[in-house]
């Protein structure tokens, strides 16, 4: 593991380890090298000070992967088992009561983050968990596919634009899971605009993952400044696991 700048956590082979992204579920390398490569990037946030310990249970895990892909209808993603694993480290690590995602496709990439608190691997008892997508044909199958490994009701997808949902958010949240795109004028620069919508409802402490800070880092230079800046989040990271990246950021 190298951490090359201060606001970056790198693993050397990001730009050879690729993925299919029509076949999620294909290993890509070695199981102990997966968990190796995360485990390193969990003790470099936990140097950070971004999460408290880097434990998380690796059995419940499987547990999670293998139900998703028993379960999910998952017509492509670009979340790599890497980044997967990751994510549902982080969560169930931070286990936050109260998560929202916005920009969840099929349903894959909040379940990643969603998993920790329901299913076969979760491991502590969240409140709420919701999706939100904005193509109300995807919203249903992301919803079909959560209700087949969480029928409490407790993870759920809405559709709906996530700017909104963000401005509405009622009491506190602990995460927020940001994949969406905006118009064309926009894409990925709708970051900041969801952040900002619900900034007021983030905890202290609480955590902003954002996917696409590598492979769409151009798109989203002003998001990626906002979460930098000290004045704002007391710190974020960027998490190059892969060619796609994952900014890390607490408030």
């Amino acid at each position: 593991m190298d951490a090359a700048m201060p606001d970056e956590i790198i693993v050397p082979d990001w730009e050879s380890y690729r993925m299919d992204f029509q076949h999620p579920h294909v290993q890509l390398e070695a199981p102990e090298r997966e968990v190796a490569i995360v485990d390193a990037v969990l003790r470099e946030l936990v140097v950070r000070g971004i999460l408290p310990h880097t434990r998380y249970d690796h059995d419940r895990f499987l547990h999670h992967r293998d139900a998703v892909a028993r379960d999910f209808e998952i017509p492509w993603t670009a979340i790599t088992p890497r980044q997967q694993r990751l994510m549902y480290a982080i969560n169930a690590i931070a286990r936050p009561r109260r998560m929202l995602a916005a920009g969840v496709f099929c349903g894959f990439t909040f379940i990643s983050n969603a998993g920790a608190g329901v299913g076969p691997g979760s491991c502590y008892e969240a409140e709420a968990l919701v999706g939100v997508e904005i193509r109300p044909e995807e919203a249903e199958r992301a919803e079909r596919n959560v209700r087949r490994i969480d029928p409490t009701g407790v993870a759920r997808i809405v559709a709906a634009d996530a700017v909104d949902v963000a401005a509405e958010w009622a009491g506190d949240l602990d995460l927020l899971y940001l994949d969406a795109d905006g118009d064309a004028a926009r894409g990925k620069a709708i970051y900041l605009d969801i952040l900002r919508a619900c900034e007021r409802s983030l905890v202290s402490g609480g955590l902003v993952l954002a996917h696409n800070s590598v492979n769409c880092a151009e798109r989203l230079a002003p998001y990626l400044d906002w979460v930098r800046d000290s004045a704002n989040m007391r710190a974020s990271v960027n998490v190059i696991i892969d060619d796609q990246g994952l900014e890390v950021s607490q408030r």
